[in-house]
């Protein structure tokens, strides 16, 4: 059974005697590695016996509690209660050195990556939904429809609320007064308001209304400031009343607050950017294909799209609407995009993911799961999608192309689309839109190992209490792998390794290396699962699931990378044999510590027999364990 990490996390906490009995805390490969404030505070049977704990080392003054290869998973759930975070120096990402647009993305997907999954299930129904009343399998004017409608696009729809959970762990806010800011949003009156006649004003000010439903920024940048009024109101409330007086007192000033400046700033950008478009159509129909085609999904993605809607209906009004011509081209070029990140990736999640995301993006349109938790993470996706937009949006200017209705550009939707005065020309636009995206992001847009190492931010805020990691693959009944040796030198026994928790066994059956030179090779052929910033440990799990820990000398995460220079990440495929690190060995000795160098199968128990070679001296390219599973 998987185990709860978030509710191990909690169990740790209230086991080392609470929040406050934690002055820093940090981990790495294997380990939480605490700094309590008083270590006799601190319940060691109890936590030795959590489920998920191996066992507890206190040794240099820090309360060390060994989990193994899942650790990073625990210790997000203590950062994420600790004041401040708590993490350490090697595990923090320096990104002062990206660009604003780079911080952004990073941002949208860490917000988006706990809804990922539901997002994508939506998706898919609502591409049936459409494709069944399309074909008229499903009547539209049925009950059965508005249920199922209303079942598959509600996620969608309410998009707001669900990003204010995330924003709000993100942002150190009281989540549901977040949730009570997002609601007010999509209130049912406040939607009406969009279609209201004549001026709206609050207390006099010029209100100017925005669809917030399915928006993005408006919610983000709401939490954000939230976050900076709540810790204020906080600190300056007498304790009699703070409890229920902040979150009103949020809530009455975030609300208007965002139908007054963030709802009016977004709706006048927009609406000049359509204005401009508009114009452009006119005068160079071929370019304003191109603006349309090619950021159609940026408008989507900071909610500036609504501010074409008017422009839509009214054109629509005649009989035909020019400006909706180069939206198909963008939308399935990003589908096209996500269909080769599915076709190409190693990675089991982004795999199942992308293939859903890829079939809602073509079928109906419904780009959010493919945008949010493919393209957008690894970034030449997305913009490759862009580049075959803009290519289709060319074509579709020069073709007159438009719509007879309101529809969400997609393969569905082609049928809108036959009034184009040249409609062969608008087809070839949309094939090249497809073809460029496709065989960019096939070729060149597909990094695994940049996204995976990056994963460590994503996962800072945990989705849930429930959250755990799938299992990996088991191999067959008395399959044998061979576990090289990482390093040239001289074999010890595990149990003659200096330091208790190895030694032990505690982390699974293993063998030592008395390493001779400071290269440090993979033993076996399979994906990096586990780097650390310091460069002193790597995790590998091979193709029939055995997980490998290569731990370059003891205690040398204290080394903090100094005479580490890594070779590999995370995700990376490696085969036996490749480099993993170079060590420089004089370094790690003149720092006092061990060079010795473990090798431990983490997953011992789901193995038959893990057998320790015979020989004492051994190159990389000998036999260090046998493994039976």
């Amino acid at each position: 059974m998987a185990v709860d990490f978030a509710a191990l996390g909690d169990d740790i906490i209230d086991g080392v005697g609470g929040l406050g009995n934690i002055k820093t805390a940090r981990h790495c490969a294997t380990r939480l590695r605490l700094e309590l404030r008083d270590e006799e505070k601190a319940a060691t049977d109890t936590v030795k016996a959590l489920k998920g704990v191996l066992t507890v080392v206190q040794a240099g003054g820090q309360y060390q509690v060994v989990i193994g290869n899942d650790v990073p998973f625990v210790y997000a759930r203590i950062a994420e209660r600790l004041e401040g975070g708590g993490a350490a120096a090697e595990e923090v990402e320096d990104d002062s050195n990206k660009s604003v647009l780079n911080k952004f993305i990073d941002l949208v997907t860490g917000l988006f990556h706990p809804i990922l999954w539901p997002l994508a299930g939506a998706g898919l129904f609502k591409a049936f939904v459409t494709m069944f009343a399309t074909f008229g399998w499903l009547n539209a004017e049925s009950t059965e429809y508005v249920v199922f409608n209303a079942a598959s696009d509600a996620l969608i729809y309410f998009l707001p609320v669900l990003l204010s959970i995330s924003a709000a762990k993100r942002f150190k806010t009281n989540q549901f007064t977040s949730m009570a800011v997002a609601g007010a949003l999509v209130y049912p009156s406040i939607v009406a308001l969009t279609s209201a006649e004549g001026s709206l004003t609050f207390f006099g000010i010029p209100l100017v209304i925005m669809s917030y439903t399915s928006s993005v920024i408006p919610i983000i940048v709401g939490v954000w400031v939230q976050g900076y009024l709540e810790r204020f109101l906080i600190r300056t409330l007498p304790g009699a009343i703070r409890n229920f007086t902040t979150p009103l007192l949020v809530m009455l000033i975030m609300v208007p607050l965002i139908l007054l400046t963030i709802g009016p700033a977004t709706t006048i950008l927009a609406n000049g950017i359509a204005d401009g478009i508009t114009w452009l159509f006119q005068v160079a129909p071929w370019l304003a294909g191109a603006l349309m085609g090619g950021l159609w999904q940026v408008f989507v993605l900071f909610g500036l799209h609504w501010g074409f809607v008017p422009i839509m209906v009214q054109q629509l009004s005649t009989g035909y609407a020019i400006i909706t011509g180069p939206l198909v081209g963008a939308v399935l070029a990003q589908a096209a995009a996500t269909l080769a990140v599915w076709l190409r990736t190693k990675d089991h999640d982004t795999k199942e993911l992308a293939g859903p995301s890829a079939f809602s993006g073509f079928l109906s349109g419904i780009t959010e799961p493919g945008i949010y938790g493919v393209n957008l993470p690894r970034k030449l996706p997305f913009y490759f999608g862009i580049a075959g937009g803009a290519i289709g949006g060319v074509f579709a200017g020069i073709a007159g192309a438009g719509t007879t209705a309101f529809v969400f550009p997609s393969l569905i939707a082609l049928p809108a689309y036959l009034s184009t005065p040249n409609l062969p020309l608008l087809f070839i636009g949309i094939a090249l839109a497809v073809v460029i995206s496709f065989v960019l992001t096939l070729f060149w847009g597909v990094n695994d190992a940049a996204v995976a190492a990056e994963a460590p931010a994503a996962e800072a805020a945990p989705a849930s209490s429930a959250e755990t990691v799938s299992a990996a693959p088991v191999a067959a009944a008395g399959t044998e792998v061979l576990v090289r040796s990482p390093m040239d030198g001289k074999l010890v026994a595990l149990a003659d390794v200096p330091d208790p928790v190895f030694a032990s066994g505690a982390m699974g059956a293993g063998i030592g290396v008395e390493p001779t030179s400071g290269t440090v090779y993979s033993p076996v052929t399979g994906t990096i699962i586990v780097t650390m910033g310091s460069g002193h440990a790597y995790g590998i799990r091979t193709d029939e699931g055995v997980e490998v820990l290569v731990h370059v000398g003891i205690d040398t995460v204290n080394m903090k990378g100094e005479g580490f220079e890594p070779k590999v990440e995370q995700g990376d495929r490696v085969n036996a044999g490749d480099v993993l690190v170079e060590v420089d060995l004089g370094k790690v000795k003149d720092a006092g510590y061990s060079t010795t160098t473990v090798v431990i199968i983490t997953n011992t128990a789901m193995q038959k027999e893990v057998a320790p070679a015979s020989a004492a001296s051994v190159t990389h390219d000998d036999t260090a364990l046998i493994v039976t599973a």
